[in-house]
């Protein structure tokens, strides 16, 4: 599927037809973007979203998305809890 087609053909029509103008701010970008967030939120690793995102390069994946990572404090506290106390996490390994 070529993205210029979707976005010309499909993605900017269903936005006029709901009311809304073309916009980088709503255009297939964003789509890609909240792709990505959606992913990343889930825990899924940067090196798979990489693939996924067609990036040669994980490390151009982690310096454009990291900033969408805000669960990553959290998980962090948890997996030093969970160490500390002899537990495991609940969280599945993010292994690739």
């Amino acid at each position: 599927m070529q993205r210029n087609y979707v976005n010309a053909r499909v993605w900017k029509p269903a936005l006029v037809a709901a009311g809304c103008e073309p916009t980088r701010e709503n255009g297939m970008h964003a789509v890609r973007h909240f792709y990505a967030s959606v992913l990343l939120d889930a825990g899924e690793s940067i090196r798979a979203l990489a693939e996924y995102l067609g990036h040669a390069d994980p490390g151009f994946t982690l310096r454009v998305y990291t900033h969408l990572m805000p669960a990553s404090e959290e998980r962090t506290k948890r997996a030093a809890t969970a160490s500390s106390s002899g537990s495991r996490s609940t969280a599945s390994p993010r292994v690739s």
